[in-house]
């Protein structure tokens, strides 16, 4: 089990010091993101939170696993490894002859 986690349907409420602050209890906490929309910067409702070590993470998890924050329940689970991107971006049209304009 690794140190960093998961932490899903977060309140649209929750800042980055909440989240600290409700994991602080289980030991030290080194980094905590909440996820946001690249446009809006509003909260995607879910972000990590790493702790010092495995053993605290894995009493984070017994703990915060369907606890509630501001009337939430929280998805508390070990965070998966990132998956590589293909670095083709996110564009949907590759010039096919949609879109634009015509001539």
């Amino acid at each position: 089990m690794g140190k960093k986690l998961y932490v899903g349907n977060l309140p649209f409420s929750a800042t980055e010091d909440s989240l600290k602050e409700a994991f602080s209890r289980f030991g030290t906490v080194e980094s905590v993101a909440i996820i946001t929309d690249r446009d809006t910067g509003h909260s995607k409702g879910f972000g990590f939170v790493e702790l010092g070590t495995k053993q605290e993470a894995a009493e984070a998890i017994s703990k915060m696993n369907s606890s509630e924050m501001d009337g939430r329940t929280l998805k508390v689970s070990e965070a998966l490894p990132q998956a590589p991107r293909d670095g083709s971006g996110s564009r949907r049209d590759s010039g096919g002859g949609r879109g634009g304009f015509r001539r």
